[in-house]
């Protein structure tokens, strides 16, 4: 037992826990607020598609790249499945749209699989260019305009509910959406995909080191192009159910959102060079910037100082990452 406490101890994800937990306490004395069930259903409400996004977006990274042009692609490829069904007249199930979002998400994560894994040129330089190649088309070629009114199936999926949540005091309710299965299903589907498969393990020996990796008979060609397939699937859903809780397809609504997604991934502890970090830590930095973004105004912080908070964490989360970077060089030169 007192292994497994100086264990925990040692990991970043305790500490980020704790600062959670600390943040909360303050927020609640504050406000009076923070632990009530509607508030707490907001959180988890909030953290469902940067929740999702985050997962991508950690597997770019544990393997050694950046990726920034998953807000475009999934983007691009809701706008494209919205506008098929809406000027098509569907009214069927919700399973359509799920299949052709999924689909195109693999077309365009393909499309970024297919240079990362054959030009040796720096996956943040590669995925700058497809962002805008994603959004061009979007703008240029389908001429994208806001989608006020959904398939009714992508409406009901947005407004479906699992529970509702009830303030006893002020009477307030929140919802949970049904769309959070999607951000379950998600991370059971990474968290088995990285810890029990050779893919998975790749992509850690990638980011620790690619040749190394391809010396030790991983295929990195494969592994990187399969890698931004998946993420381009994991994205589409994430601006899928983004759309359908928002009721409209605003073309451009997920732009930007990636410097959120990349710092609270950061903020968890996954390396910005890659080859360490866990799905946990990610989720716990989601979470702290999701609180951080969402429970300002229940202590009476203007909005606008979003912004900065965000700048503040992603220093932080880049301060963190170099720290790990710099103490593992350290320890590597210790070594040999």
């Amino acid at each position: 037992m007192a292994a497994l406490v100086r264990k925990l101890v040692k990991t970043n994800e305790f500490y980020l826990f704790l600062v959670i937990v600390v943040l909360a306490v303050v927020i609640q004395l504050r406000s009076g607020q923070f632990f009530t069930p509607n508030n707490l259903v907001d959180l988890a409400n909030a953290m469902v598609v940067p929740g999702i996004f985050a997962v991508g977006a950690f597997m770019v990274l544990v393997s050694g790249g950046i990726d920034v042009s998953f807000p475009a692609l999934a983007s691009l490829s809701v706008y494209a499945t919205t506008r098929i069904l809406v000027d098509n007249g569907w009214e069927g199930g919700v399973w359509l749209p799920f299949v052709l979002v999924i689909a195109l998400g693999a077309i365009l994560g393909a499309f970024n699989g297919l240079f990362t894994s054959r030009f040796a040129v720096p996956v943040l330089i590669i995925t700058l260019g497809t962002a805008s190649v994603f959004s061009g088309i979007m703008q240029g070629v389908l001429s994208s305009v806001q989608i006020p009114n959904l398939p009714p199936a992508m409406t009901e999926f947005g407004r479906a509910t699992l529970f509702v949540a009830t303030n006893p005091d002020s009477g307030l309710t929140s919802s949970m959406p049904m769309s959070f299965l999607i951000l379950v299903v998600v991370l059971v589907f990474a968290f088995v995909l990285l810890r029990y498969t050779t893919f998975g393990r790749g992509l850690y020996a990638m980011g620790g080191d690619e040749s190394a990796a391809e010396r030790a008979g991983f295929k990195v060609r494969h592994i990187k192009f399969w890698l931004f397939v998946i993420v381009g699937i994991i994205a589409s859903l994430a601006g899928l159910v983004r759309t359908s809780m928002m009721d409209s397809m605003h073309p451009t609504n997920l732009l930007g959102i990636e410097l959120m997604v990349i710092a609270a991934v950061v903020l968890g502890g996954t390396a910005i060079t890659g080859g360490s970090g866990t799905l946990t830590g990610a989720m716990l930095g989601t979470l702290l910037i999701v609180i951080v973004q969402n429970s300002m105004i229940l202590v009476g912080i203007p909005t606008f100082w979003q912004g900065f908070s965000l700048g503040v964490l992603i220093i932080v989360g880049t301060g963190i990452s170099a720290i790990q970077l710099t103490r593992a060089r350290k320890r590597a030169r210790v070594l040999i």
